[in-house]
């Protein structure tokens, strides 16, 4: 029944970077690379964390869980964007643009409750050190990944509801390499007033609570470090959470800029460039930031390597 409105568009026009047709190849290949290199960093955290015992603790199954939240958002949108680059723009039809718009948003919502849970196990473990392993148990963790990618999903599908309910009319060309929820609002035949209210609601709901509910875990872990009588002691605690903190800056920074910030103003070339910090960059970078300043995982890794080279 949903459907019914919709009869006037069956598929876009996705134009993608008309403005550097000159360097579509160049293009083409770093982002290519780039998304090899977010698939086979992602891979490797979620095979460790399957592999090594070390390694089988709550926060390294939520971070397991982040990992494949990224494979799956870049992997929606960056093979597309690949072909929409190459062919100078491609058509997605709409059942295609609704989908792929789907598995973004459970993608994207889905890691910002995963992070807001990763917040809480780091301030579990600082705070509450003692109570630490009967509160987060398997049970609670379980629960709290499901809830995690539930949320994601129902989020996602609220946004579905709502665009299917509303009549999308011509032109049907979205300036963009993806199907994201702003350009599609801009086909809206009816008012959209309503259908941006209930954006910035789902927006303050999904992004903003969890990224407040972070900040306050933070302060909570900031004051429990300090006061904590050894330097060593401080800077151990400290360690624990600098990925996962650096993590949250790098994607609640680009979500807060592209979905709460008011668009109205803003030109294309800074959308899509933002757009791309959470679809290409963010997603790298997770791998990235978290090898590089974990020592386990790092030990791990190196393990791994040494058992592969002696075989």
């Amino acid at each position: 029944m949903l459907w019914e409105n919709q009869t006037t568009v069956t598929e876009f026009l996705l134009l993608g970077f008309p403005a550097i047709h000159n360097f579509k190849i160049l293009l083409f290949f770093v982002f290519l690379l780039l998304y090899i290199c977010t698939i086979a960093g992602n891979v490797v955290i979620i095979v460790l964390v399957s592999t090594s015992h070390q390694l089988r603790t709550p926060m390294y199954f939520f971070l397991s869980h982040l990992s494949l939240s990224d494979i799956l958002l870049t992997t929606d949108i960056v093979p597309n964007m690949l072909y929409v680059i190459m062919a100078e723009g491609g058509v997605i039809t709409l059942a295609g643009c609704i989908s792929q718009f789907f598995l973004f948003g459970t993608s994207a919502g889905s890691e910002c409750f995963l992070l807001t849970v990763m917040s809480y196990d780091r301030y579990l473990a600082i705070c509450h050190p003692l109570r630490y392993s009967a509160i987060m148990d398997f049970k609670l963790c379980f629960q709290l990944v499901f809830g995690s990618w539930f949320l994601g999903f129902m989020a996602a599908l609220s946004m579905v509801i709502l665009i299917c309910s509303f009549q999308l009319c011509n032109p049907n060309v979205i300036d963009h390499f993806f199907c994201d929820i702003t350009p599609l609002l801009d086909h809206f035949c009816s008012d959209r007033s309503i259908a941006d209210t209930d954006v910035l609601f789902l927006a303050i709901s999904f992004f903003i609570f969890p990224f407040i509910f972070i900040v306050v875990t933070y302060v909570c872990i900031s004051l429990t470090i300090l006061n904590i009588s050894s330097a060593t002691g401080r800077q151990k605690a400290f360690s624990t959470c600098s990925s996962h903190l650096a993590v949250v800056c790098t994607y609640y920074g680009t979500l807060i800029a592209k979905y709460v910030i008011p668009s109205k103003g803003q030109s294309l070339i800074v959308m899509k460039i933002t757009s791309l910090l959470y679809t290409v960059i963010t997603p790298l970078f997770n791998p990235i930031i978290y090898t590089l300043r974990n020592k386990e995982i790092q030990a791990a890794l190196w393990k791994c390597t040494s058992v592969r080279v002696q075989i």
